[in-house]
Parts: structure tokens; C-alpha cells; sequence
């Protein structure tokens, strides 16, 4: 985790909603307010490959790892680049007022546009930067300011299962099979079929 100094009860699990990424996370750490327990450190997202986040520099909950970062224009690593998808969603209150936008990228290795999609996947929520009112007012740091920072949640697709970012004990039945291990299991079934037993 970020900072080793956070004394976090056992059996802690980082489960937070987009609405609470956004209002309980981002917008203290863009309004600098405090934040009790600071668990999510800060990161240069161009400095650091996706896999380097499994080495703590990160907050991690399961497999997802979450972190703050400056607003960039180019997301260029070390091996390659996040690639916009384009497919931005508005993060939104319980009661429908929006706060947030949540932009969807992948990691690709090598060069633009020459490079190879890979797993990781990253959710970047940013705040609003408009109409902003009521608890986002703070004469502290100007609109400006709020903009400067996103939170990032990132992980690995694992075959072709859907994307999730929940933690619920029902979803994590740990059965996940890799590609090769369907091939060889779907080859036994047709192995089993050609065996009559007497």
C-alpha cells in the first residue's frame, strides 16, 4: 500500500462505489481536504508500467489497484501507452446529480499506434469542471485547481470474463481457467464421448 504507516483493521477490503471514488476521495484530495485514513498514494502514471503496480506502490484490493494522479494529456509509459476508448460514463449521486466523468482506457506495449493491446485495463475518474456547486464549494482551491488530479483504478482482464470491480464473496469462486486449460479440458469431454462403457 502507499503508506506503510496506516494501521488498517484485519480483514479490510477497498470496495468503494464510483460515487464514493469520486466524492469521498477525489474531490478532498483536489480541495485538499484531509482524508482519514490516506490510503491511496500518489503515482506519475508515465513513470510506471501497469505491472509495476502489483509491487505496492499502489493501493490494492484483491487484483485492482488504486491511485492518484496528475491530469495528463499523454499517458506514455516506460513500455507503451494507455489508449483512450472513448467511452466516457458521468458518475452520478444517489440522487442523480452528477459529480464525475469515468474514462475507460487500455494498455498497450510498444509505440502509438503500432502497439499491442494487452489486459490491464484502467477506469480514470476525473471531476466536473462546470456547474460544480453546493459541497464542491471551497474558496480554498480554485475550480482550476480540482482539475489538476484524477483517481485511478486499474486491473487485468482474466480470460473473457466480464468486466467487474466489485468485491462480492459470491462473484470470486476462485475457478477462474486460463485459455489453455479450457482447450485441454474441452479435448478430455471429446475424449469422454468416443468411450462406451459396457
Amino acid at each position: 500500500m502507499g503508506d506503510d504507516s496506516v494501521n488498517l483493521p484485519p480483514g479490510f477490503r477497498f470496495c468503494p462505489t464510483d460515487e464514493e471514488l469520486v466524492l469521498h476521495f477525489l474531490y478532498r484530495k483536489a480541495s485538499l481536504l484531509p482524508c482519514h485514513p490516506n490510503i491511496i498514494p500518489d503515482l506519475d502514471l508515465c513513470l510506471h508500467d501497469p505491472w509495476d503496480f502489483i509491487n505496492g506502490k499502489t493501493l490494492s484490493s484483491g487484483s485492482t489497484f488504486y491511485f492518484f494522479s496528475k491530469v495528463t494529456e499523454n499517458r506514455f509509459t516506460k513500455k507503451g501507452y494507455w489508449m483512450d476508448l472513448d467511452n466516457d460514463e458521468p458518475v452520478l449521486t444517489s440522487a442523480g446529480k452528477k459529480v464525475g466523468i469515468k474514462k475507460h482506457l487500455v494498455f498497450y506495449i510498444g509505440q502509438a499506434p503500432e502497439g499491442y493491446e494487452t489486459a490491464w485495463i484502467m477506469q480514470e475518474y476525473h471531476l466536473c469542471n462546470y456547474g460544480v456547486s453546493g459541497a464542491f464549494n471551497n474558496r480554498r482551491v480554485k475550480r482550476k485547481d480540482r482539475t489538476k488530479w484524477v483517481l485511478c483504478r486499474v486491473h487485468e482482464r482474466k480470460g473473457n470474463f466480464a468486466e467487474c470491480f466489485c468485491c462480492s464473496d459470491d462473484d470470486d469462486n476462485g475457478t477462474e481457467l486460463s485459455s489453455l486449460d479450457e482447450m485441454y479440458l474441452s479435448t478430455i469431454d471429446d475424449d469422454l464421448d468416443e468411450i462406451s462403457f459396457s
